[in-house]
């Protein structure tokens, strides 16, 4: 056989061919491509074929993820990755409650750390936060009834006069920490995985030294970032130097 480019090509007399069957499709992101690209997900049964004809069946091949772009096959593990997409709005949504939080227990009187917070929410995708909107979330947080009372603390939890959390409180606040920071963690590099406890540490130095509860979120943001202890220590200590 002769292709168009004047390229002769030997036909295959004999070999294994699989039958593809797609099973479903979505979104994924393409290790190929490198960006998000729709997908189908399939199951193949292979056969023998002599001549172009199929004739005895070799078993089931191993389910692939199809790129609807550049046709490549990858195994279905990547699909547990999150699309870009998604990476951004998980990225801003741990910002959004790593600086919520910090602001919640550290207290929001100061100006300084309340615009630390508002800068760093509105440089991770939401341009539109105000001090208004962030002191409403504060105000929220603090009333959640799920932990056994506010988070503002009930008679005998520590809780301080302006609402700054207590202990219960305080455990409230790392729980959520964790369920927003764990899946995300994995999808991150180092540095990624640092500057965000860094700016939470920003925002908890912006009107002084670490309050011990700023510190225990603080602690608890690096611990749901598969940070060490020390290595949150180390960090910490350094975010509090002046470069």
């Amino acid at each position: 056989m002769v292709t168009r480019d004047g390229r002769r090509r030997t036909a295959r007399v004999a070999g294994i061919r699989t039958k593809w069957h797609t099973v479903d499709s979505g979104e994924f992101f393409c290790p190929g491509c490198g960006g998000d690209r729709a997908y189908r997900r399939r199951t193949g049964r292979r056969r023998f074929v002599l001549l172009g004809l199929p004739l005895l069946p070799r078993g089931a091949a191993a389910p692939v993820v199809e790129c609807a772009a550049c046709r490549g096959h990858f195994g279905t593990e990547t699909l547990e990755g999150p699309t870009t997409t998604r990476l951004a709005g998980m990225l801003r949504d741990a910002v959004h409650s790593v600086a919520l939080s910090v602001l919640a227990v550290g207290g929001t009187e100061s100006r300084t750390a309340r615009e630390a917070a508002v800068e760093m929410i509105r440089g991770s995708g939401f341009p539109d936060c105000s001090e208004e909107q962030l002191l409403a979330l504060v105000a929220a947080l603090r009333a959640d009834p799920r932990g056994g009372g506010s988070l503002g603390g009930s008679p005998g939890d520590g809780a301080d006069s302006d609402g700054v959390p207590g202990a219960a409180g305080l455990g409230l606040v790392e729980l959520e920490l964790r369920e927003v920071l764990r899946p995300l963690a994995p999808h991150l590099a180092p540095v990624g995985r640092e500057t965000l406890l860094l700016q939470g540490a920003t925002i908890a130095l912006a009107d002084g030294p670490y309050q011990p509860a700023e510190r225990g979120v603080l602690e608890a943001v690096g611990e749901a970032l598969t940070f060490a202890p020390d290595e949150v220590a180390r960090l910490l200590a350094a975010a509090r130097t002046p470069s």
